[in-house]
């Protein structure tokens, strides 16, 4: 159990304050994370890392020379936002490009893929390479589906270590995508991790049994067995792995890094017990083991969990790996002087947000807007636990915090800008930007991407109609499925498509706006219960999706909460 902690809402943030007060000999604190505390020669490649909170010496520990440039930090197992992601890209960026790079879930692509085409947008080359080492997650034909695990520090190193050498954009990328393609990673798990505040872990695992298969983020195994002896573990491992190798790759005579990762909770003297039967294990099998690593390098909270990862060489990804590195929880090699980034590009306080002009009637109805954001924020703050323990179900159990972040914020931002005189759609999109800002995640980048579409149609110059809100709504609508999903996928969507459709009809019916909003919150809450029965097809409930079978999904309650609490 995590047990040391303030607000656990603010834990995140407090975190990364506390690491860059004990390491500025590296990092510096920027926008959505972390950079490097020195400098890099002009046209240097920069490699941005990053991901949830919660997975130290991931993803900030890995931030420094020969490593990564920078590293983007979400909240809790919860993805970072855009803008996050943009602002720590600014900040690393020596006009060289930027490598994004991070494990494939669905809010981190989301985000990261957003982040992209605004740096692109801003005139920044930027290339992506998302790792998918984890073999559990997706059959062998859809390595493109599988998450990203411990093999992400191989991809980083390789990454960091080839932009150290002053190679450009498309080779730093190249290597890192080879490097990706030679990884594969297997891990087992013999309690799940709690979240600051959390009464209950993520999941639980019966005792003097195991999972097989679990993700990082809290997600459940696969499959369960009996707790095998270190040797037994080690024999398990090394076999899952050696079944399925890359292409091009016979075990004997082949170089390999292993990658030995506990996962919390489990001790040093522990993993040197397996690992002294892994490396005999590839040894007999004919390999040859190179610059092994053992220890904590891709963690979970406190969960107790091994998992590992078998990094498939050829002579220049060994050299890469081989080069020196010098960060605050990866070092290799002999650390070099560096010169610091001078005190004046240390983080800026960012601006308020302008706003434009507006008619008196649609700064009226702004104050209306403003004061159902706050209704937002409480009703998601009575559901929040409810939310996290529905997601932990089949996910990772972050949805209620990532809705607090968000609703919280926007509430925030929202009241702000109708102090200073924000008409209706300015306030919309002010608070769209905080709530994905601050929230991260999938949902975040959804929340963001409705409330931007809401005052976008809804603009600044009247009090809107009903039909015209009818008309943002479906807007709103239009901006969530553009993120890919659709009805039946056991998401938001299946509640807020049959919302759409119900407030247009009983308004065409002639309903009052009143009456009509009512009926469509009826039926966003009726389509999430529904929810319960369906199996999940997106994001990361999709790996665990019979466990799902039962329960209503988190995004669609959340929503039908949402638009019954701001209901006229």
């Amino acid at each position: 159990m995590t047990r040391l902690f303030n607000d656990p809402a603010d834990f995140a943030d407090q975190a990364t304050e506390g690491f860059v007060a004990a390491n500025g000999r590296w990092v510096r604190r920027v926008h959505g994370g972390v950079a490097r505390a020195t400098t890099s020669p002009d046209g240097t490649v920069a490699v941005v890392i990053g991901g949830g909170s919660g997975h130290y010496p991931a993803f900030g520990g890995l931030v420094g020379p020969g490593l990564a440039a920078g590293a983007a930090l979400g909240n809790l197992f919860a993805s970072p936002s855009a803008q996050q992601v943009a602002g720590v890209a600014r900040a690393a960026d020596h006009g060289g490009g930027v490598l994004l790079s991070y494990g494939n879930y669905a809010g981190d692509v989301l985000n990261f893929d957003a982040a992209a085409r605004t740096l692109e947008q801003e005139g920044i080359p930027v290339r992506t390479v998302r790792v998918t080492d984890d073999v559990v997650s997706a059959p062998a034909d859809r390595q493109h589906d599988r998450r990203g695990i411990a093999g992400d520090l191989c991809v980083f190193k390789v990454a960091g270590a080839a932009a150290e050498q002053g190679r450009d954009l498309d080779a730093v990328t190249a290597v890192a995508e080879r490097a990706n393609e030679r990884t594969r990673s297997f891990g087992v798990a013999f309690s799940g991790c709690s979240l600051p505040g959390a009464d209950e872990p993520l999941f639980t695992v019966p005792e003097g049994r195991m999972a097989i298969g679990m993700g990082i983020h809290g997600e459940r195994g696969i499959d369960e067995t009996d707790v095998p002896s270190a040797d037994g573990l080690a024999d398990l491992l090394v076999s899952r792995l050696l079944d399925e190798l890359p292409t091009g790759v016979r075990v004997d005579g082949a170089r390999v890094v292993p990658v030995l990762n506990g996962l919390g909770s489990v001790k040093y003297e522990e993993l040197f017990v397996v690992y002294r039967s892994v490396q005999r294990l590839l040894a007999d099998a004919g390999a040859v083991l190179v610059e092994p690593e053992v220890g904590e390098l891709v963690t979970s909270f406190d969960m107790a969990g091994v998992s590992l990862t078998l990094f498939w060489l050829d002579d220049e990804l060994e050299e890469l790996w081989a080069a020196p590195a010098d960060t605050p929880a990866y070092r290799k090699g002999g650390a070099t002087p560096q010169e610091r980034v001078p005190a004046s590009d240390a983080e800026a306080d960012l601006e308020a947000v302008p706003v434009g002009p507006a008619s008196d009637a649609s700064r009226a109805v702004a104050a209306d807007v403003a004061a159902a954001l706050a209704a937002t924020r409480a009703a998601i703050d009575e559901h929040a636990d409810e939310l996290g323990r529905i997601d932990a179900v089949a996910g990772d159990g972050d949805h209620g915090i990532g809705m607090q972040r968000g609703a919280h914020a926007a509430d925030e931002a929202a009241a702000d800008a109708v102090a200073r005189g924000a008409g209706l759609g300015s306030v919309l999109r002010i608070a769209a930007d905080a709530w994905s800002d601050r929230a991260g995640g999938t949902s975040g980048a959804i929340w963001g991407a409705g409330l931007e579409a809401l005052g976008r149609v809804l603009g600044d110059d009247e009090r809107p109609t009903g039909a015209r809100v009818a008309d943002a709504v479906h807007a709103a609508t239009e901006a969530v499925l553009a993120f890919g999903a659709v009805p039946g996928d056991k998401t938001m969507v299946d509640a807020l498509v049959p919302f759409d459709s119900v407030l247009r009809e009983r308004l065409e019916a002639g309903d009052p706006f009143a009456g009509a909003w009512r009926a469509a919150a009826d039926a966003a809450r009726a389509a999430a219960d529904d929810t319960a029965a369906m199996l999940p097809r997106k994001g990361r409930a999709r790996t665990h999706a019979d466990q799902a079978v039962g329960t209503v999904d988190p995004g669609a309650l959340s929503f039908a909460l949402v638009v019954a609490a701001v209901a006229p």
